[in-house]
């Protein structure tokens, strides 16, 4: 089954190949669907934004997610605006999140990764849902794994960031991977559209 993921992260489209698997074919949105401006308050309002626009282009399924970071300390930032947190790259998002927690002690650092997907065909969506996990802040990033936040957000079970985790213990414990689980589960064999 052949699903367009409403992004052009190659990071994304790898994450989400290897953790469904066959029978899914994961492709990025063609480079010719325009940006779309997410205005959503909540996370699985902006993943909806994106399915719906990304299918307006395409003739396939499409798949998008928003997810980010919620960070207790922080009230809740970044957030949904978590990829737009601070100008520049990852490593930008990341100082400026570890500048505002300089302060912040160790057993306060309290985060979530959150992932919500949304599928959408032809302007309607299909599904929604959602996946979390819970975890820490450390104080420097470490690993070289993932992307975005992750090598900052420390796994208690594991102890060590989400960047230091192989792509399968990844894709069992993230909140991408745990959202990805629910869409296999409920899509699997059962999408013939």
């Amino acid at each position: 089954m052949r699903i367009v993921l409403g992004t052009k992260n190659p990071h994304k489209v790898y994450e989400v190949q290897s953790a469904l698997g066959t029978p899914f074919e994961v492709v990025p949105q063609p480079e010719t669907v325009p940006d779309v401006e997410e205005t959503g308050i909540t996370f699985v309002e902006n993943a909806i934004i994106k399915a719906r626009h990304t299918s307006r282009y395409v003739n396939d399924l499409v798949l998008a997610d928003d997810s980010g970071l919620s960070i207790d300390a922080l009230d809740g930032r970044p957030g949904v605006r978590s990829a737009r947190y601070a100008e520049g790259d990852d490593l930008a998002r990341i100082r400026k999140v570890l500048e505002e927690m300089t302060h912040v002690p160790d057993h306060r650092r309290q985060a979530a990764f959150v992932c919500a997907l949304a599928l959408a065909q032809d302007g309607n969506v299909l599904w929604t849902g959602e996946g979390r996990v819970d975890g820490m802040i450390g104080r420097a990033p470490s690993g070289t794994n993932g992307f975005g936040y992750d090598p900052i957000f420390r796994i208690p079970e594991f102890n060590r960031t989400m960047a230091e985790l192989t792509i399968g213990e990844k894709n069992r414990t993230s909140h991408r991977g745990r959202a990805l689980q629910e869409f296999a589960r409920h899509f699997a064999g059962s999408l013939r559209l």
